[in-house]
């Protein structure tokens, strides 16, 4: 039961180590004034590639921010528990890809957040498991689809300031991630 708590406690640390920086990030956007929504994603342009690697840690301002939080908490802490053995490898991938599609796909804007990383998580952790074809993870999977199938609609182009491009270039991510590390499976406490 020890380790289990213990690797239940080690899984929140990347993702609340992520979730404190972009907070802060945002707390000093804030506080100075400033917008760095610059150091997002401008697709097919060379000023937009370092994008890749800052626009999770932009947004556009504490309601962006704080819609955030929460999934990347709790999607963050099941990747880091359920793949312990894979996910520090899964998550920067998951990062990278996801950015790199949007700077391919997306229309000619600035796109910031870390709603593709999100995307990114759940279309891996819901993936992962039917293509492993373990049954803890498929539950998992179920699971996952049962809290956040919504997100669904994030892929659409609804709304004209959301990022469709960059949840729809999460979720290829995830997939395409879950496919290449489909025989990993759920480690044993």
């Amino acid at each position: 039961m020890k380790r289990v708590i213990k690797r239940a406690v080690d899984a929140c640390c990347v993702p609340v180590i992520f979730v404190v920086v972009i907070w802060v990030i945002r707390i000093v956007e804030s506080l100075i004034s400033a917008n760095w929504a610059h150091g997002g994603i401008l697709p097919r342009h060379t000023d937009g590639l370092m994008g890749i690697l800052t626009s999770p840690l932009l947004h556009g301002g504490f309601g962006h921010l704080i819609s955030n939080t929460i999934p990347l908490l709790v999607l963050g802490w099941r990747l880091f528990f359920f793949y312990k053995r894979v996910s520090r490898v899964v998550f920067p991938l998951l990062w990278l890809l996801s950015g790199f599609l949007t700077w391919c796909i997306g229309r000619e804007a600035w796109h910031i957040g870390a709603s593709g990383i999100i995307y990114a998580l759940a279309s891996y952790l819901f993936f992962s498991g039917f293509f492993s074809r373990y049954i803890p993870l498929i539950i998992i999977s179920i699971l996952i689809a049962f809290l956040y199938g919504g997100l669904v609609w994030g892929l659409l182009p609804l709304f004209p300031y959301v990022s469709w491009e960059g949840h729809l270039s999460g979720a290829i991510a995830g997939c395409l991630v879950a496919y290449l590390f489909r025989k990993e499976h759920v480690q044993r406490a």
